[in-house]
């Protein structure tokens, strides 16, 4: 019995719990202009076999391109700027995101990430559903004028 509880201490002093610190993680991701993604989680650095998590800074009035990123969810949460998303068939559905919020983003959504403001930068943490970097970028010309649509969850209905 002690030599099997040997084992397991062993087993989970190198495959148990990590932490990341925040001044090691990893630029060799996929990169946009005006944007700087780096990994925390993954499969690369500690073994992550269903989620991808990391940072992205975001430039002033910095914005992706129109894409969606496959069967994967995400979840972005804003640690500072105002993060404004546009998303839809036309992107013609915005909608904008403060410190402390979370943004969900379904399987197949056609999205756009912007940076609302015109000085200062948006930080956000990303979490992806998985470990494959999935951008599907499309050709979709964006609605002159977005639909505001307020993040209003079922409960409370506004």
């Amino acid at each position: 019995m002690s030599h099997d509880h040997h084992e397991h201490d062993s087993k989970w002093r190198h495959d148990g719990v990590r932490v990341i610190p925040g001044n090691t993680l990893d630029p060799n991701t996929a990169q946009t202009p005006g944007m700087d993604r780096k990994a925390a989680i993954n499969f690369a650095r500690v073994g992550a076999q269903k989620i991808w998590a990391g940072t992205v800074s975001i430039q002033p009035n910095a914005k992706t391109g129109a894409h969606h990123h496959g069967a994967l969810e995400s979840v972005i949460y804003v640690l500072r700027g105002k993060a404004r998303m546009r998303w839809g068939e036309h992107l013609e559905f915005t909608a904008e995101a403060d410190p402390g919020d979370f943004i969900y983003i379904p399987p197949f959504v056609p999205h756009q990430e912007i940076n609302a403001s015109p000085n200062e930068p948006l930080e956000c943490v990303l979490v992806r559903s998985d470990n494959e970097a999935v951008v599907v970028n499309l050709d979709i010309e964006p609605a002159e004028k977005p639909e505001q649509v307020p993040w209003i969850d079922p409960i409370h209905k506004g």
